[in-house]
């Protein structure tokens, strides 16, 4: 009898356990079935094209938020941009690679702290899988603190972490090494949570009641560059789920500067960014979004909100 009395109890303390979880929604303060979506635009600090027209993208646009990646050569630009406009959702772009063809760059971190991480040019790898194969977790997690001291000092506030190529994502013990410091500045990091069948992780084992797991990502791939991004933005927009998607764009110029970034990499490259800076800066896409009743958000909101609420 009493065995069946404790069990009771422990069903009807689940269950109510269970109803008062709330969703991403309700916890930044949105309907419970809201579409929430943050539109984020990439590779800040790669080029002056990109961060000009991010900049605009973000003021003048639909971007919510973007990230900036520290090691690259005009970081400084988009970190005087930072500090002089301390309510800009800006976030670190943590980054492991160095992709272009001619144009390059090393970690934050010294060299010698960091060997498998930089090739024999002393930059850091072009391609995930070499810097799968030759860096440690530790040097991984040396040099996202060293990318977040750096941004610091420049006087960056950092709203959230996420991943270039996303290195620091698919890899088990790169991602704890990127929650880790997360957890350590006290800054929210992007956790997708598909990631989860590659990871053979549950996250819930590994992330704690102040981390937010994005429910869906929607980015362009190469092919639907030939029909047209505004089409496939549009359809996308119209088609969003409840719950929380991150919308992954990268915004630039289509102009002389990014076509020598981009040489011989067509996809990703100039055209391309051109493409999405003109459907996220259009008033189309601001009525696809109030057409549809889908809450354009900020890792801002995330950050204060919930990781250091």
């Amino acid at each position: 009898m009493k065995k069946g009395i404790l069990i009771l109890i422990s069903v009807i303390f689940s269950a109510c356990t269970f109803s008062q979880v709330k969703t991403i929604q309700e916890r930044l303060g949105y309907p419970k079935d809201a579409k929430l979506v943050i539109i984020h635009a990439d590779d800040l600090g790669v080029s002056h094209s990109e961060n000009a027209a991010s900049i605009v993208a973000m003021e003048k646009g639909s971007v919510s938020s973007a990230s900036i990646m520290v090691p690259c050569p005009w970081f400084p630009e988009i970190a005087a941009y930072a500090q002089s406009h301390p309510a800009a959702d800006l976030g670190l772009h943590i980054t492991l690679t160095s992709e272009w063809k001619n144009y390059k760059w090393g970690p934050v971190t010294a060299k010698e702290k960091v060997p498998g991480l930089v090739n024999k040019n002393g930059f850091l790898y072009s391609s995930v899988d070499s810097v799968y194969q030759y860096a440690s977790a530790a040097e991984v997690e040396e040099e996202i603190r060293s990318q977040i001291v750096r941004s610091k000092q420049f006087g960056i506030d950092p709203t959230h972490l996420d991943a270039h190529m996303g290195t620091a994502l698919q890899r088990l013990d790169y991602f704890k090494a990127y929650l880790k410091i997360g957890h350590e500045f006290n800054i929210p990091v992007f956790i997708p949570r598909i990631l989860e069948v590659p990871l053979k992780v549950k996250f819930d084992t590994i992330i704690s009641d102040k981390d937010v797991l994005v429910d869906y990502i929607l980015t362009a791939s190469p092919q639907d560059i030939t029909t047209g991004f505004a089409d496939f933005y549009t359809n996308g927009l119209k088609n969003l789920k409840p719950g929380l998607t991150y919308l992954i764009i990268h915004t630039a110029y289509d102009d002389e500067e990014m076509h020598a970034v981009t040489i011989d990499h067509p996809d990703w490259g100039a055209a391309w960014r051109q493409q999405d800076f003109n459907f996220f800066s259009s008033t189309e896409c601001k009525k696809v979004l109030k057409e549809n009743n889908i809450y354009v958000i900020t890792w801002r909101e995330i950050r204060d909100k919930i990781a250091r609420k």
